[in-house]
């Protein structure tokens, strides 16, 4: 699948319920914004704290897939500059519209493919939450770790999550299915289910390996192995 088709995924959620398609344990009729703000302190300090890793204040932190930006907002409170990339232009306004106050955060659109953009050395680490599992092609997803190998300044750090399961990649059951559909149809529940650019893939463990190796980074840590949840600490080479 082609990133413009991807793109079109991203930009027809974000019109339909981006809260939703952001956080899927929201209720999809009535989105909590608490809940939803609350959810992205709790994702930000398991996924660092399984890694024992901190932001520091004078971090510079590259987002990948900030939606509406439910983590930037807490990345943004941690370090001294956040640049938050989406693939949908319409997650970001979403995101400019809900986090005024964020005076340190580059917003920025993402070709859905690189860090096209984000100059070489400049970050101090790399963040992405349940974005990776959501890329039809697992090819992309290395693509993206190589590259933040090449925006990582030496000793750099990045955390993200992908998928090491490919069980959980594939359509649902028949009956499955049609019930997605039927509240779809009721609109108690969202569309485009079966989509790719929701369905995802999955990344082995020895391709992410050779992947990191290949932009200059060093596997630290590799968090729940073989679940879709797969939390990963890559290290850049320091100089």
């Amino acid at each position: 699948m082609s990133q413009r088709h991807a793109q079109r995924f991203w930009d027809e959620a974000a019109r339909e319920n981006a809260l939703f398609f952001v956080d899927n344990r929201l209720d999809y009729r009535d989105p909590d914004l608490d809940r939803l703000w609350a959810g992205g302190v709790e994702a930000v300090d398991s996924m660092l704290g399984a890694v024992g890793l901190t932001v520091a204040p004078e971090d510079v932190v590259v987002e990948i897939g900030c939606g509406v930006g439910r983590l930037t907002r807490v990345l943004a409170e941690r370090a001294a500059r956040v640049v938050a990339l989406d693939i949908s232009a319409e997650m970001l306004d979403r995101a400019r519209e809900l986090n005024p106050q964020l005076e340190n955060v580059e917003w920025r659109h993402g070709d859905g493919a690189s860090l096209a953009g984000v100059p070489e050395a400049s970050a101090d680490g790399c963040f992405s939450h349940v974005v990776f599992q959501h890329i039809p092609d697992p090819a992309v997803t290395l693509t993206y770790v190589r590259e933040m190998g090449r925006v990582l300044r030496p000793g750099g750090w990045s955390v993200f999550q992908l998928s090491t399961a490919p069980v959980h990649h594939r359509p649902g059951d028949l009956r499955g299915r049609v019930a997605w559909r039927a509240r779809a149809l009721l609109r108690r529940g969202p569309r485009r289910q079966e989509h790719p650019a929701w369905l995802g893939s999955c990344v082995s463990v020895e391709e992410l390996g050779a992947a990191a190796a290949a932009g200059g980074m060093l596997v630290e840590r590799l968090v729940d192995r073989g679940t879709k949840f797969t939390t990963v600490l890559l290290r850049r080479h320091p100089a």
